[in-house]
This record gives C-alpha cells, sequence and structure tokens, in this order.
C-alpha cells in the first residue's frame, strides 16, 4: 500500500480498487493499533468513495453511449 493521506486522489480506477484491496488487507489481518486502523479505515472509506466516482462516470459514459445508438437507430 502507498503511504498517503486519506485526501490524495489516485489516477486511476485500478490504483484505487488495488489500493483499497491492500487496506482491507490489512485491516482484516488486525495487529494495528486503534490509531492505525482508524487512518486506514479513512482511507478506504476515501478510496470507496473514488472508485464510485469512477464507476459513476463510466455509468454515465455507457448510458450515453446506448442513448446515442437508440437515437441513431430510430433515424
Amino acid at each position: 500500500m502507498t503511504e498517503s493521506s486519506p485526501q490524495a486522489d489516485v489516477a486511476t480506477y485500478e490504483l484505487a480498487k488495488d489500493e483499497l484491496a491492500a487496506v482491507v488487507m490489512t485491516l482484516e489481518s488486525g495487529g494495528l493499533s486503534l490509531d492505525e486502523s482508524l487512518t486506514l479505515w479513512e482511507r478506504g472509506e476515501h478510496l470507496a468513495a473514488v472508485c464510485n466516482r469512477f464507476l459513476d462516470g463510466a455509468r454515465e459514459r455507457v448510458q450515453t453511449a446506448l442513448a446515442a445508438t437508440a437515437d441513431d437507430a430510430s433515424d
């Protein structure tokens, strides 16, 4: 996992997803202090939100493409 603040942006969906998986694995393994666990949990929440933004954008692009295809088919 990369060391960064909870507010740091992630460039791609894949990077965010991979880092989120690493955060979850680290939290599940245990052995962290409460402060370390909370910091990682906050990072995980941020990464989940980043993933959702990427997925929302992809969903919007697909809907736009489908609408354009439907418009072309009706012409």
